[in-house]
């Protein structure tokens, strides 16, 4: 039992992607989630909800979701350079 517990723990890890990978990683699930939830708001305040929301929404995603992605790669150091300046760092 604890050989194939090893054996799922060196699996898992196997499929993780590198440290390095961090930013980018992030800037994909931050654009995923953020973009989507933008354009679920911006369709309804545009156009309502009616038959054709969710199209018009997944429409509006296809749009934002790479440009989110790339935004975010752009905006992210700048960000964690003012937190830097603004926060008292951890102790």
């Amino acid at each position: 039992m604890n050989q194939r517990v090893t054996e799922n723990a060196v699996y898992i890890s196997r499929r993780k992607l590198s440290a390095r990978a961090t930013p980018y990683v992030f800037a994909l699930y931050m654009a995923t989630i953020m973009a989507f939830l933008m354009s679920l708001v911006i369709t309804a305040a545009n156009s309502g909800i009616d038959n054709d929301y969710l199209s018009n929404t997944l429409h509006a995603y296809k749009l934002a979701m790479p440009i989110a992605f790339l935004c975010i790669l752009v905006v992210r150091p700048i960000v964690v350079k003012l937190v830097a300046l603004t926060v008292h760092p951890h102790r």
